[in-house]
């Protein structure tokens, strides 16, 4: 199993960055795929970025060159690096990871794009 614990949300006004974390419970290294997802109110649930276990990273298009997925094997924790924040970047973020077959959420963390 894998438990996921996600920080980092809060209100930032546009234009602004926030740094997300999402800590594993075990190592990032077994883990074949780890992705920051996040749901606006009334849509989709969205992929956002995605990191392998060797370090090969996807975004989404309407975020490639604002934000970057990273990993710190030391802390088990990947980050999600957000700049240059747009009000329709508004959304829960979730982290997940793929492990053994299977797939683990974790709780989510709010992200709010404001004045």
């Amino acid at each position: 199993q894998v438990q996921l614990v996600e920080s980092g949300g809060g209100l930032v006004q546009p234009g602004g960055s926030l740094r997300l974390s999402c800590a594993a419970s075990r190592s990032i290294l077994s883990i074949s795929l780890m992705g920051w997802y996040r749901q606006a109110p009334g849509k989709e649930r969205e992929l956002v970025a995605a990191i392998t276990s060797v370090g090969i990273k996807n975004y989404a298009e309407n975020v490639k060159g604002r934000f970057t997925i990273s990993g710190d094997n030391a802390k088990n924790t990947v980050y999600l690096q957000m700049n240059s924040l747009k009000p329709e970047d508004t959304a829960v973020y979730s982290c997940n990871a793929v492990y053994n077959g299977r797939v683990y959420w974790g709780k989510g963390t709010l992200v709010t794009v404001s004045s």
